[in-house]
């Protein structure tokens, strides 16, 4: 029994990590993939460029200078900032850049980004809302990047790709991780579509924004809403959105545990989408990318403890037993000792095994009645 165990939790365990994407290239071989590629010129579109923001007086008007710098005709593109109830002065200093083309839309009461979202949405004029936060700055050519992908009527959702960038201005290197993230990404939008998109930037048609649930976090609400309509919401690799690392990076654990938190509040409210007698290969992509990345620390537990329980069994056990001790043993190190993380593999492991310790500490305050509806920007 424990040796079934054994496996059991140890392939569940690796499964969205490792098995997944090869589960992804089986099925792009056996069934086709669609290629995302932005047309070299399409039909003008009227967009909405809409800004969330609370109490981001110290931020908001270079956000407001960056988006009036986008090279986009200005006869097709509306300007909003969706405010949710700021306590600062953020709505003023909104309002000072009325005479520019940009439009203040409070939300009647605090009740979360996405909330303060809908409230713009209702008032939008654009075919296309696009969608973005304070901190990321915008490229000057990124919305005709977006725009040629529109051309595509199989599209209803396009996601830009993250780049993190330093405190003195320059871009971060990427890690593993994030290609890793990136590379299944591509994968996915080629297959049924991503089942979320980058919360901080991403466009989607406006007719697949009408169904808006503000107690789902809105990058999976839209990928959703794309799928239902039998539109792919696709990765743009060329269409970057950048923002700063966080000014304090002790608080990136507790960002990843507000994020899962609202992902699986998300998810709960929208079970059916795992059925994939219902959904297909969307509602298999949902269940590996984000229920099994969800459930993979539980796993490791489970496999830790029977890789002790049955480690005088075999050597092969012991050896299994040996190595995730290390594994666990580097990252404990690495975190009392942080200049150990300069070292990559040592960065890697502590890095993996940081996402997964939050991973856990979310799922138990979810299980225990914890929310996040309303926000409070990160600062960067």
């Amino acid at each position: 029994m424990l040796t079934l165990l054994f496996w059991i939790s140890g392939i569940a365990a690796v499964y969205s990590y490792f098995l997944y994407p090869f589960v992804l290239k089986i099925v792009a071989m056996t069934r086709g993939t669609q290629e995302v590629q932005a047309a070299k010129s399409s039909a003008p579109v009227f967009m909405t460029l809409i800004v969330t923001a609370y109490n981001e007086e110290r931020r908001i008007r270079e956000k407001i200078e960056n988006t009036l710098a986008i090279h986009f005709d200005a006869m097709r593109l509306e300007l909003i900032v969706a405010s949710d109830c700021s306590e600062d002065a953020t709505d003023a200093i909104v309002a000072e850049y009325a005479d520019r083309g940009v439009r203040l839309v409070r939300a009647a009461e605090r009740l979360g980004k996405e909330n303060a979202q809908l409230t713009a949405i209702k008032q939008a004029k654009g075919d296309v809302l696009v969608f973005s936060d304070v901190a990321t700055q915008i490229p000057a050519d990124a919305l005709v990047k977006l725009e040629r992908y529109f051309s595509d009527t199989s599209i209803g959702a396009v996601s830009s790709e993250d780049r993190f960038m330093s405190k003195d201005g320059s871009i971060a290197g990427e890690g593993a991780y994030v290609k890793y993230e990136m590379w299944l990404r591509k994968q996915e939008s080629q297959l049924a579509g991503l089942v979320g998109l980058s919360g901080s930037f991403f466009a989607a048609r406006k007719s697949i924004c009408q169904e808006w649930d503000i107690h789902c976090p809105s990058d999976f609400n839209t990928a959703l809403n794309a799928m239902k309509a039998g539109l792919r919401a696709v990765s743009a690799p060329d269409v970057l959105g950048f923002y700063q690392d966080l000014q304090d990076p002790s608080k990136e654990y507790q960002r990843k545990i507000r994020t899962v938190i609202r992902g699986m509040t998300g998810l709960s409210r929208h079970k059916e989408v795992m059925n994939i007698q219902q959904h297909g290969l969307f509602a298999l992509q949902v269940i590996s990318h984000k229920l099994m990345r969800w459930l993979a620390p539980w796993f490791f537990m489970v496999f830790f403890i029977i890789s002790a329980l049955i480690a005088n069994q075999s050597f092969m056990y012991t050896l299994v037993f040996i190595g995730q001790f290390l594994f666990y043993g580097i990252a404990l190190v690495a975190h009392f000792l942080p200049n150990l993380r300069n070292i990559g593999p040592v960065k890697l492991i502590y890095f993996f095994v940081q996402v997964n310790v939050a991973l856990l500490d979310a799922a138990v305050k979810f299980l225990a009645g914890q929310r996040m509806t309303t926000w409070k920007p990160s600062a960067r």
